[in-house]
């Protein structure tokens, strides 16, 4: 298996990788089979985790290879990743304000984006999908710059953000399908909902992965630009929607595992 791995091209690794982490959205919806609704605490501390593992994968993925890049190239160390970082901030921003959608537990008034007539459960569906696109661009990106043979990019930090993505994918993707099925839709219906919002993280891997393998210089720029993004979904939504019940020690403690958690797997594996 691991060998078979090793001998696909870069493209492809993305691609397995960032449909591993749409898998394990699956799977996270899937829990509509088993459950009408989520003890809140429980999915608090869920997401407080997730943040941890993106914050953590951030900067021990994304930031410090691309530092260590400009670094090593001779370059000014800090300009081009704080100009990737928030170039992907802005991105999400302006992404955030045209894209119509709706985050879970708010009423359909405090929609999003572009004014429009899409049902409730497009525009929560559209709140995930959203912030899963810098994700799969992440994790499509570590692969291309493991290709590329620099030092600070290897496979094993590619596939370690693959899996810290994917562990933090759980909670979204139950986040997704448990809400519609409390507000009325099928098990078949809301799982389908849930699992749909992880489809386009296969399609932003491969897309960041062509990209700098195509054009390797925007390498550093591109591996800060995945970090601010990701940061942008923390502060804006992951961090203060688990703390909206005021379960403040519970997420808190999830944020600090899941930056364990991450920091681990990147050490160990990278």
């Amino acid at each position: 298996m691991v060998e078979w791995f090793l001998g696909l091209s870069p493209i492809m690794q993305a691609l397995v990788g960032t449909s591993f982490t749409y898998f394990v959205t699956a799977l996270g919806a899937a829990m509509v089979f088993f459950f009408k609704e989520i003890d809140r605490k429980v999915l608090d501390g869920m997401l407080g985790c997730a943040a941890g593992v993106m914050i953590a994968a951030s900067f021990w993925s994304l930031l410090a290879p691309a530092i260590d890049m400009v670094e090593s190239s001779g370059g000014i160390a800090w300009l081009p990743p704080l100009i990737g970082f928030l170039s992907g901030g802005v991105f999400l921003w302006c992404a955030d304000k045209l894209l119509p959608h709706l985050h879970p537990g708010f009423p359909e008034k405090d929609a999003e984006g572009i004014k429009t007539s899409w049902q409730r459960s497009v525009l929560l569906v559209l709140a995930i999908t959203l912030h899963n696109i810098p994700e799969g661009l992440a994790v499509g990106v570590a692969f291309g710059a493991a290709a590329a043979g620099h030092p600070a990019a290897s496979l094993g930090a590619a596939v370690a953000l693959a899996i810290g993505i994917g562990i933090q994918n759980f909670p979204e993707g139950a986040a997704v399908s448990v809400p519609l099925r409390r507000e009325g839709l099928s098990r078949r219906k809301s799982f389908l909902y849930g699992q749909a919002s992880g489809m386009v993280e296969p399609i932003a891997g491969v897309v960041g992965a062509a990209a700098v393998i195509i054009m390797q210089p925007i390498l550093p720029y591109a591996l800060s630009f995945a970090a601010g993004a990701m940061i942008y979904v923390v502060a804006e939504e992951l961090i203060p929607e688990s703390q909206a019940q005021r379960h403040s020690d519970i997420p808190t403690i999830g944020v600090m595992l899941g930056f364990a958690i991450m920091m681990t797997l990147d050490v160990a594996l990278g």
